[in-house]
């Protein structure tokens, strides 16, 4: 594979070839005549052939120099666009922001969290991708996102996770069900009960197995659901008891449609952050995110303990 030309031996042979002259040439970009014609000079023995016709003060083109110069112009061209893109960047409110998340996170999070980064960075060109933890590492991983929002786990080490904050799984269930009578969930009937979930290959059903394994407890009946709305629905008309986050149902259970029961004497949290390439430094826009992530979330969790949760 040949080298690359030099880009300022290219752009001294551009303009050169636009004025004809080598102290036009020189004294537009600030050199000496002898530096413009060592440069020229060194071009040619570079590309193995002449390029210039020297004829007094007069410079012309050979047919090998006509050629170049086509190459030379889309070349400097490119450059240039790329620089102007890269200026872009740098200027306030612009760039890309690319979020991985999970569904829930996507619906009760992101659309408040979205409206004021857009305040802040109007420019900035914003895409978000639905998935759970395990893909969202790929994605980080092959470079198809900046940031994935996910529960912490264990990960390779080039990879940062950035605590967001922490939130605590219970079940809900229609208020005319038992449990919710009875205002209390016997750990007896925790086996034989229909338990509606979301994403049973998610690590929040690894955080639900695990919790009831260490009470002794097997969850023998789950219901899988692909959205939260419908595993809401299927627990109101009592098919089931789901196992969510409050900040999944506030509003249900604000308006007394579900009941929130804790899912026995100790609890089940998760602790939510974003995942990043440790040794990237990041963006202000991808700071700023973060920020309104942490505060978005803090009012979730405020909600969330109006709410409460009786323990037994």
């Amino acid at each position: 594979m040949n080298a690359p030309l030099d880009s300022r031996q290219l752009h001294a042979f551009s303009i050169l070839a636009r004025t004809g002259s080598f102290t036009q040439t020189a004294r537009e970009l600030f050199l000496t005549q002898s530096a413009v014609s060592h440069s020229m000079k060194s071009l040619e023995t570079d590309v193995g052939c002449r390029l210039l016709d020297r004829v007094g003060k007069k410079v012309s083109l050979t047919q090998a120099g006509e050629q170049l110069l086509v190459h030379a112009e889309r070349v400097l061209e490119e450059m240039s666009l790329a620089r102007a893109g890269l200026e872009r960047l740098g200027k306030w409110g612009t760039g890309r922001l690319r979020i991985v998340a999970p569904a829930a996170l996507c619906a009760y999070l992101l659309p408040n969290v979205l409206r004021e980064f857009k305040d802040s960075f109007p420019q900035s060109l914003i895409s978000v991708e639905v998935a759970d933890s395990a893909v969202a590492v790929g994605m980080i991983e092959a470079n198809r996102a900046d940031l994935a929002l996910t529960l912490e786990h264990k990960s390779e080490d080039r990879l940062r996770f950035a605590p967001l904050f922490s939130d605590e799984l219970i079940f809900i269930a229609s208020p005319s069900h038992p449990w919710a009578r009875a205002g209390s969930v016997p750990a007896a009937e925790i086996p034989r009960q229909s338990m509606v979930i979301y994403g049973k290959h998610s690590l929040t059903w690894r955080i639900v197995d695990t919790h009831f394994r260490s009470e002794g407890v097997t969850l023998n009946s789950v219901i899988e659901m692909g959205s939260f709305e419908a595993l809401k629905e299927l627990v109101k008309i009592n098919l089931g008891v789901g196992i969510i986050a409050p900040w999944v149902a506030e509003s249900e259970l604000r308006e007394g449609s579900l009941v929130a029961l804790p899912l026995g004497l100790r609890s089940a949290r998760r602790d939510w952050g974003a995942l990043h390439w440790r040794a990237r430094r990041l963006t202000l826009a991808e700071e700023t995110f973060l920020g309104l992530c942490r505060t978005a979330s803090a009012r979730l969790l405020r909600a969330e303990s109006v709410i409460g949760v009786r323990r037994p």
